[in-house]
C-alpha cells in the first residue's frame, strides 16, 4: 500500500532521503531561531496533531470536555503571544474588537480644491 502512495504521486515524498533533506532545511531555518522559539513551534505543532486527531467527524460529539477544549484555546493563545513577543513585531492586521483601543489612526486626504 505504501508503495503505491510514492509511485502514484510519481515523487520521492515518501522516501528516507527526502525526509532527511526536509528535517535538514528545517534545521538551517531554525538555526536562526532561539531555543526557546524551536520549543514553541514543535509543541504549537504537536498540539495542532493531537487536535486533528481527536476531532471527530460532523455531528459526532467531541471526545474533549468542553474544558479541555478551553484549555487547548488558551495553549494556543499562549503560544501565540510569547512568539509575538520574541519576533519583536506587532501585526497590524489584526482586527480590533468593541471595547479594545485601536493602536492606529485613519486619516482622510482630501485633493485640494483649484
Amino acid at each position: 500500500m505504501a508503495g503505491n502512495c510514492a509511485g502514484a504521486a510519481g515523487t520521492d515524498e515518501f522516501s528516507p532521503t527526502a525526509k532527511v533533506d526536509k528535517m535538514s532545511e528545517q534545521d538551517d531555518k531554525s538555526n536562526e531561531l532561539t531555543l526557546e522559539h524551536r520549543i514553541l513551534i514543535q509543541v504549537r505543532q504537536v498540539l495542532a496533531a493531537v487536535v486533528r486527531d481527536v476531532t471527530p467527524p460532523p455531528g459526532m460529539p467531541s471526545p474533549l470536555s468542553p474544558k479541555t477544549i478551553e484549555d487547548i484555546r488558551g495553549c494556543f493563545a499562549l503560544i501565540s503571544a510569547r512568539e509575538r513577543e520574541l519576533s519583536g513585531k506587532e501585526n497590524p492586521d489584526v482586527p480590533v474588537f468593541g471595547g479594545e483601543k485601536a493602536t492606529t489612526r485613519i486619516v482622510d486626504f482630501k485633493k485640494p480644491e483649484d
